[in-house]
């Protein structure tokens, strides 16, 4: 095999080793949306400064819930799919906070039984005309 070829192929060996750690940290799952009322919240009751300014926050699924430690967690969400095209945003990445648990809520989410459910900003800013959608997430 001729050197340069030898090269790019262990370059492109050592680029995939590099990035393996962060793939491993991100996971599969699905979302839906919820709409006001947001308030009271399992994790922080009626306090209005629990909201991010960004209105990009989340409830977590029973699967992250996690006896209510998600409570304050960030996590990185991007949509991967839906039923139907179009409906993702292409390379749209938002940062929600878990700010209550989805069997607690006070308005009902556009679907059930997924792994979060997003503040309507949040779902609008990287899906639209959607009920619900995969998603990878990862905590940061």
């Amino acid at each position: 095999m001729e050197p340069s070829r030898t090269r790019t192929r262990l370059l492109l060996v050592l680029l995939l080793v590099m990035m393996q750690p962060r793939l491993s940290r991100a996971y599969v799952g699905t979302a839906a949306s919820y709409s006001p009322p947001y308030t009271p919240t399992a994790c922080y009751g009626n306090d209005p400064g629990q909201f991010p300014s960004s209105n990009l926050f989340a409830a977590a699924g029973e699967g992250i819930w996690d006896n209510g430690a998600s409570c304050g967690r960030q996590y990185l969400v991007n949509c991967t799919s839906a039923l139907g095209s179009g409906f993702c945003i292409p390379n749209q990445t938002i940062q929600v906070q878990i700010v209550d648990r989805v069997l607690f809520l006070s308005s009902r989410p556009s679907c059930d039984d997924t792994t979060i459910v997003l503040s309507m900003t949040a779902f609008d800013t990287i899906a639209k005309f959607a009920s619900a959608v995969n998603i990878m997430y990862q905590q940061v």
